[in-house]
């Protein structure tokens, strides 16, 4: 049996906005991973994403609304390594 972790991208509108997320979520204790967007859920081809677990999704978003970094998109990542976009 294999268990798969889900994972959300949070997207950001370039580099810099996402190493300021990504820096947010790690002093709050929150594992962030830092990565390019793939093509399939950033058409522009330039923004960059940052990781979490699904588990800390929530505490994530109330983190970045606190310190005034809201996201530009929310993916999540299906199992087939899919993605779906998330309405907030």
């Amino acid at each position: 049996m294999v268990i798969r972790m889900v994972y959300y991208l949070i997207v950001c509108r370039s580099l810099t906005y996402a190493q300021r997320t990504q820096a947010a979520l790690e002093r709050a204790g929150i594992t962030a991973h830092l990565l390019r967007s793939p093509k399939v859920i950033d058409s522009e081809g330039c923004s960059h994403s940052v990781k979490v677990s699904e588990r800390n999704l929530a505490p994530a978003l109330v983190t970045l609304a606190r310190v005034g970094l809201s996201p530009k998109r929310v993916f999540i990542m299906a199992s087939d390594g899919s993605y779906k976009e998330v309405l907030l």
